[in-house]
């Protein structure tokens, strides 16, 4: 099973997708064609191949391609479900640890942002569809859906936009900053460097696989409202005719779920995380023909197997980043999803 909120189809609303085939791979290589339109997702475990290093890895597969017949429209239903809080893979004063070491790292002049993440467990019983619309109803975004293979499922509530293709034109939007108060975002300047190193990332990701001259940056620092929070964002546009893998394979960690630079904050992120990301992290989305897909960035989303259910959220850490309002800007980017 397989829904979509309506803003990936342009429309309000659910949508199911008639599935005729899911396919199943371990790497990138393995993927020789796309049939159009399908279902993609990458999850965090092929950074691996993508960066070359030797990285922990779940035990899910690396990325699963869904074709689709076609979608139709469904009601909104009211089933059961139930969570119970289990553990944390970093309790707080580990989280908060976490945050020093990382500001050591700064100072060391090994990376200059990282983003630490946390995994939620959860005890769940009850119907994954259900959680998925609670989740929404909580907080709308653009590219929530629910991805249910029977053995495990995936809920996600972003509203990152990782890529998007139109013709020739690839656009990439990465949020950095959160706060629940408009006026301390629009005043951040922590906010705002983080936001700029993680769109001068983008910048260079964008510009590998993208014709020269053609990268250009229309928005900054631009705010969008949600339910239960503010983010900032800036809009990264370059010209590419280039592939969906071959984009993947260039661009892929997402910046603004990783740090800087990329590959030695992938590393550090390796130790200091207890737990593999999975699909958290990665990318999902709709791919429509040869030159036309949306892929989010995975952030707000759970994955549960059997009756445990597995929440993530994360941070980005720069060197005059206060631990404990780190802290405090996790659980609120937990809260759309349960309130501790």
């Amino acid at each position: 099973m397989l829904i979509l909120c309506g803003s990936w189809l342009n429309k309000n609303g659910f949508y199911e997708a008639e599935i005729e085939e899911v396919n199943f791979y371990q790497s990138l290589s393995e993927i020789e064609k796309i049939e159009y339109p399908s279902f993609v997702l990458f999850s965090y475990d092929l950074s691996g191949e993508t960066l070359l290093l030797n990285l922990k890895k779940s035990d899910l597969p690396a990325a699963i391609i869904v074709k689709i017949k076609k979608f139709k429209k469904i009601k909104e239903t009211e089933g059961y479900y139930s969570l119970l809080p289990s553990i944390m893979s970093l309790k707080d004063r580990e989280f908060i640890s976490g945050v020093q070491k990382i500001r050591r790292l700064i100072e060391d002049g090994t990376v200059y942002q990282i983003n630490l993440t946390n995994r939620f467990d959860f005890e769940f019983y009850g119907d994954p569809l259900s959680l998925f619309l609670k989740f929404y109803k909580n907080q709308p975004v653009p590219y929530g859906f629910c991805l249910n293979l029977g053995d495990f499922f995936i809920v996600s509530g972003s509203m990152e936009l990782f890529l998007e293709k139109r013709a020739n034109t690839l656009i990439s939007k990465p949020i950095k900053g959160t706060s629940k108060v408009l006026k301390i975002l629009q005043n951040s300047d922590k906010d705002k460097a983080e936001n700029l190193m993680i769109t001068d990332m983008m910048r260079n990701d964008i510009g590998r696989i993208a014709n020269i001259g053609s990268v250009r940056v229309p928005e900054l620092f631009k705010i969008t409202k949600y339910k239960t929070l503010y983010q900032m964002h800036s809009t990264v546009i370059g010209d590419t005719d280039k592939s969906i893998i071959e984009i993947i394979k260039t661009t892929f960690p997402p910046a603004s779920v990783t740090g800087a630079p990329k590959r030695k904050a992938v590393e550090k992120i390796d130790t200091l995380e207890p737990h593999a990301r999975g699909y958290y992290c990665g990318t999902a989305g709709l791919v429509r023909n040869e030159t036309d897909f949306t892929l989010s960035v995975l952030i707000r989303t759970a994955v549960g197997i059997d009756n445990r259910l597995s929440y993530y959220a994360g941070c980005g850490i720069v060197w005059d980043s206060d631990p404990e309002k780190e802290l405090r800007e996790l659980y609120l980017k937990v809260k759309a999803f349960y309130n501790f």
